[in-house]
């Protein structure tokens, strides 16, 4: 791959205490609930409180009530795998990483660099979505590729699968009058296939350069079905500037053991605004004979705190995702769309709304981490 002008730098770890997360909280006028017991009931009470009605989607996923989780949840929010299953392949993973669910529904696992068969175009196709001045949505109806767009190229961050990568990402770009030619690197947040699997595309075509944590890069290793070739290795607190912009990337082990999660500078009519992308959502964790549920559920939470603290020093003001569930695409892709001069941005959700969201995320771990020790 030919060299460029491009600089990567190290920011170093990020270090972080959880009293100063905790009374961070609220400072921006959000309710303060009761203080609540440590038992799945109570922290997913916290979690409620903390989504208020700015994030239904996150809590509906990864902390449903107990008559909608039940024994699936093994720790809240297990289950969407199954429900990703319908949804194009949601289910479809590194072999041996324990997600579970959804099997019946999927095509069979594709021979090691095979392109899995795409399911119905009508399914799972959606139309690209210019979000900041700087930042593009390219995802398919249910996964996020996000496009950030500098003076020197466009970092994508996220791919989703071999089979719906040329159609969204290639052509999406060009819908909006970009160049998928001028891709110069590509972040994967983790070695799941329903965002590695357009890696290879993207590097193979357009000699893109693709970042992964080498815990992940050694999960795609493990994996059957189309990968890219293994390439940059991101380090914690790691920033990949491009042109006019800089990336920050931070290792939040959980969802999988090497999971990125990154803050982004976005920007609208000369103003700047920070976005806030966590990695990995779900419970479908990498379970191996000496890390365990518990385990990982320790792990994640630790991330997540880490990240949220991470995101409050950074002043966070937009959250993304990488499934369009977690961060309300659904509804804030068609109010971008619609949006008449002087409407305000529906992604920019201001600091506070942005903290909550990963007490959201925290809360529910530890709601899931009770259920799993009995309490």
């Amino acid at each position: 791959m030919k060299n460029r002008a491009i600089h990567v730098v190290f920011a170093g770890i990020f270090a972080v205490a959880t009293a100063a997360v905790m009374a961070a909280q609220g400072r921006n006028g959000a309710a303060q609930p009761a203080p609540q017991p440590a038992t799945a009931a109570g922290h997913r009470a916290l979690a409620v409180a903390a989504a208020g009605t700015d994030h239904p989607g996150l809590l509906a996923t990864v902390c449903p009530a107990p008559a909608a989780g039940g024994a699936a949840r093994g720790g809240a929010g297990a289950g969407r795998a199954s429900a990703g299953a319908a949804r194009g392949g949601a289910g479809a993973n590194a072999a041996g990483t324990g997600r579970a669910g959804g099997a019946a529904a999927q095509a069979p696992t594709p021979a090691r660099g095979a392109v899995r068969a795409a399911p119905a175009r009508e399914t799972w196709h959606a139309e690209p979505v210019k979000v900041f001045d700087n930042l593009y949505w390219l995802g398919q109806t249910e996964y996020s590729v996000w496009a950030v767009n500098t003076s020197a190229g466009i970092i994508i961050i996220d791919t989703i699968f071999d089979y719906s990568v040329e159609d969204e990402v290639v052509d999406g770009l060009k819908k909006v009058g970009l160049d998928p030619a001028n891709i110069k690197y590509v972040i994967v947040s983790h070695g799941h296939s329903d965002h590695s699997g357009g890696a290879k595309l993207l590097q193979d075509r357009f000699h893109a350069r693709v970042l992964m944590s080498k815990a992940d890069w050694d999960l795609l290793d493990r994996s059957n079905g189309t990968k890219p070739s293994r390439d940059m290795v991101v380090e914690d607190g790691q920033q990949l500037t491009l042109g006019d912009e800089t990336l920050t990337m931070y290792l939040t082990p959980g969802h999988t053991p090497g999971t990125i999660s990154t803050i982004i500078p976005v920007k609208e009519n000369g103003e700047t605004h920070t976005a806030a992308a966590w990695g990995g959502t779900a419970y479908n964790f990498t379970i191996t004979p000496d890390k365990g549920r518990e385990y990982w559920f320790h792990t994640y939470i630790a991330s997540a705190l880490r990240f949220q603290a991470v995101e409050q020093a950074a002043k966070a003001d937009v959250v993304i995702a990488n499934h369009t569930n977690f961060d309300g695409s659904k509804q804030k892709l068609p109010a971008t769309k619609n949006r008449k001069p002087g409407d305000p941005n529906p992604w920019v959700i201001g600091t506070d709304a942005a903290n909550r969201y990963m007490t959201v995320v925290v809360e529910c771990a530890k709601a899931g981490l009770a259920e799993l020790e009995g309490r």
